[in-house]
């Protein structure tokens, strides 16, 4: 499982020369990274390149860990060729569901904003809140009691205002990087190709077969991505949207169906 094959290497070594060369530069690679459509620092090629960023050594570490896990089997059943169609497509696609989604929460915290300089009440402050960061809620609640008792505070409401331009300017300058979105792809094809294969997944102290694994995991990020905890910057719906290309892909490329074990 852990010969490497061509692919499987030319592709770890373009993502361990890109991250280290990010580094040697200090951030100038920034625009390879993925932003929310609408963003100035937004382009189209950023859904390529973005697979080949990595936010820090743990990131690329994670990654290429289960490519050299997961990909060589793949690659020995598909060939080089399909293997790398199927790495960028899932990519690919996980760029473009997830940078979708985020798109519209942008747009939606765009309207919040608009709809809270037009009536700046305490209701719409607080909507702004659950709608857009409901994770502190508990911080603004306050502000919005004061609100509700000094509704013509002009300072309080344009600090609101501020704070929330704020949030909106981070989130439009928040990047999308690395090869998440491809790796759990990769992760669905093995497990749909190979679904008896045991893997020692860490801290586990047992083997768990490798379908079991990819629909914990898929679960795992699924309730991640919904009950966001404060701080956590991980693109969970962009890996669940890696394994949903990945499923639609193998499922195209089914010829048999027989499977390895």
């Amino acid at each position: 499982m852990f010969q490497l094959t061509p692919t499987v290497r030319n592709l770890l070594i373009a993502n361990v020369v890109v991250f280290f060369l990010s580094l040697q530069i200090n951030g100038q690679l920034s625009f390879l990274a993925l932003y929310p459509i609408g963003s100035p620092l937004f382009q189209p090629w950023q859904f390529l390149t973005y697979m080949f960023m990595h936010a820090n050594l743990g990131h690329i570490f994670s990654n290429m860990l289960g490519l050299i896990v997961f990909g060589p089997m793949l690659e020995q059943r598909w060939g080089g060729r399909r293997f790398l169609t199927f790495w960028l497509i899932c990519g690919l696609g996980a760029g473009m569901l997830y940078n979708g989604l985020r798109t519209y929460e942008v747009q939606q915290m765009r309207h919040d904003i608009e709809v809270f300089r037009s009536e700046p009440t305490d209701i719409n402050l607080m909507d702004f809140v659950d709608n857009n960061m409901s994770n502190y809620r508990d911080r603004y609640a306050a502000v919005a009691r004061q609100l509700h008792a000094t509704p013509d505070d002009t300072g309080l409401i344009q600090s609101a205002l501020a704070s929330m331009e704020d949030i909106y300017q981070a989130s439009m300058s928040g990047p999308m990087v690395g090869a998440s979105g491809a790796l759990f792809g990769i992760m669905l094809a093995f497990a749909f190709y190979f679904p008896n294969t045991p893997l020692m997944i860490f801290p586990l102290p047992f083997p768990i077969k490798a379908k079991y694994f990819v629909v914990l995991y898929g679960l795992f990020e699924f309730y991640s991505g919904v009950q966001r905890a404060p701080g956590d910057n991980v693109a969970h719906f962009a890996h669940l949207g890696g394994l949903l290309v990945g499923l639609v892909l193998v499922l195209l490329w089914q010829r048999n169906r027989t499977r390895m074990y």
